[in-house]
């Protein structure tokens, strides 16, 4: 219900600032994609991080910013400084992992945990900063590759050519 709501308020803005260009029952479709991927139990619940990490990840905004939001979104503090940990990526990477597996591209487990491993590789600590996140996601793990070839795709469908072809 609660992400129901959200969604409705979310999409009401939408169609406020590009009018006609927002379908009526947007948030109808992305509530019932948030429950494919996320509720196949059927339980009516969806965790809201998870709600998060796809809407994110779906919207138009650039990669870094995107990768931002991830990591505000999955990060624990320790007082000083905001930090990821191991479990944090691991939930992260699963909920992302969501979004192709409801078109059958899904990946294993071991994929993830392969990733986590990449991204902690020479690390000592338990957790890493903003910093050493963000450059991990900009070198395009395996894991997540969907996600900047998305991303480029929907960047391409705005880019005209003054060129007549024959």
């Amino acid at each position: 219900q609660q992400i129901s709501r959200m969604l409705m308020k979310l999409f009401r803005r939408a169609r406020l600032v590009k009018p006609g260009q927002v379908d009526p029952r947007a948030a109808e479709f992305t509530l019932s994609l948030l429950v494919a991927m996320y509720d196949r139990s059927g339980t009516g619940y969806v965790k809201t991080r998870s709600a998060a990490a796809a809407l994110i990840s779906l919207s138009g905004d650039t990669l870094l910013a995107k990768y931002r939001a991830f990591f505000q979104f999955y990060a624990v503090s320790d007082g000083k400084e905001s930090l990821i940990t191991r479990s944090a990526l691991r939930s992260l990477l699963t909920d992302l992992n969501q979004i192709p597996a409801i078109v059958g591209e899904g990946c294993t487990m071991s994929c993830v945990e392969i990733a986590i491993h990449d991204c902690f590789h020479g690390v000592l600590n338990a957790a890493i900063a903003e910093e050493k996140f963000l450059s991990w996601l900009r070198s395009e793990p395996a894991v997540l590759l969907w996600l900047p070839t998305c991303y480029r795709l929907s960047a391409t469908e705005m880019v005209s050519h003054q060129a007549r072809c024959r």
